[in-house]
């Protein structure tokens, strides 16, 4: 059995303010001609959809246009995709029972009661049954009817939630089981910070949100979602393929694909990654204007000059965005730095009453007088 694995397709995504509608659109459409090529038997999307949790309208288009053009390239296959942390869950959720009519299902709602089990999707080919467990993006407040909750009334760390959420269904390890899920999961004994997360991720603080991969041994693979560079969780068979799109300049040189997974007899998995081309490229340049103009482009192009000598500002930009046509970013890295340091000098002389002004801002003289009184209470001055 042929499976695409996809994941964090985050349709609506504006890059620094650009609109990537077209690039999206383009992207997609290669998907489509891919799928039609291979012939997968299903297609599988690991989370985040899209970019927000009310998409606009052209997201939403766009999204239901893909889904129309993948399913005519391969009619006889089945889609399948979840719902990530940028997705609205009860959106996704809304045609749940009427889309798998069509082979189409879109699980946006993990189990919420004890009644309730992770979606199941049963195909088949010559080496019998393949079992797709299909668990959108949870939060361990979301399923603590399922999972319960410790002894002091709180809900489990998501770790924990994960291991029982999984645990409780009941997997037939005599035959081929699939994860879809979209999560943290850190390979096991690995330190989550030594994960390389984009800056586009949204972060927790203290990794509250990891899960220790070995949840994943259950299965024959993982198609997971979340993290946006490709990367294994200990094994080529449970491993995030990452975006199909950069979504950030922290993304800028990565390769980005679609994983195929041929699933033969049990205990027999194969990978390879289709490499896709953007359309247009994301690029950081650093270096001096001279040797920067050198380098034109039509690519998405962050600039960092490092040139020590002042530059004449709207020379400077008028020159590199004839250069680089589509320029989202400037940098000066000798003048951050300066700025940076007069700025601390210059706090470092004000105080806290001055500091507390100047990032409030537009404080009227009553709120002036209450936040001098708070101050004073803190430091304990009568």
């Amino acid at each position: 059995m042929k499976l695409f694995h996809l994941s964090d397709l985050h349709i609506g995504l504006k890059l620094i303010g650009r609109d990537m509608y077209e690039d999206q659109r383009y992207i997609l459409d290669q998907i489509v001609e891919k799928a039609k090529e291979e012939k997968p038997d299903a297609v599988l999307i690991a989370g985040d959809i899209y970019d927000k949790a009310i998409p606009p309208a052209e997201a939403v288009e766009l999204f239901g246009s893909f889904t129309e053009k993948l399913a005519d390239a391969v009619p006889e296959a089945e889609i399948m995709m979840i719902s990530g942390n940028h997705d609205s869950a009860a959106r996704l959720d809304l045609y749940r029972n009427l889309l798998s009519r069509q082979h189409v299902h879109m699980i946006g709602m993990p189990p919420v009661s004890e009644e309730e089990h992770i979606e199941k999707v049963v195909l088949n080919d010559g080496y019998g049954s393949v079992n797709f467990y299909l668990l959108p993006f949870v939060k361990p407040s979301m399923v603590r009817k399922v999972v319960g909750q410790d002894k002091n009334g709180n809900n489990y760390s998501y770790d924990e939630t994960l291991h029982r959420l999984i645990g409780r269904e009941d997997i037939d390890p005599s035959e081929r089981n699939v994860l879809v899920s979209h999560q943290f999961y850190v390979p096991k004994g690995k330190d989550p910070d030594q994960v390389d997360r984009m800056a586009s991720e949204i972060l927790t603080v203290g990794n509250i949100d990891q899960v220790c991969g070995d949840v994943l041994e259950a299965f024959d693979y993982a198609a997971l979602g979340h993290i946006h560079k490709p990367m294994r969780v200990g094994s080529d068979h449970y491993r995030y393929c990452g975006t199909p799109l950069a979504c950030s300049f922290s993304e800028a040189g990565q390769t980005k694909g679609i994983v195929v997974c041929e699933l033969l007899e049990k205990g027999t998995v194969h990978t390879r990654v289709l490499p896709l081309a953007p359309l247009r490229e994301v690029r950081t340049i650093r270096g001096e204007l001279s040797d920067v103009l050198a380098m034109g482009c039509s690519d998405y192009v962050s600039v960092t000059l490092t040139d020590k000598r002042d530059l004449d500002v709207i020379d400077m930009q008028d020159r590199l965005r004839s250069c680089f046509p589509n320029l989202l970013e400037i940098r000066r890295e000798t003048i951050r730095s300066a700025e940076y340091t007069r700025t601390r000098a210059a706090e470092r002389e004000q105080s806290p009453y001055e500091l507390c002004c100047a990032f409030l801002a537009d404080l009227d003289e009553e709120e002036k007088a209450m936040l001098q009184d708070v101050i004073h209470t803190v430091q304990g001055v009568n």
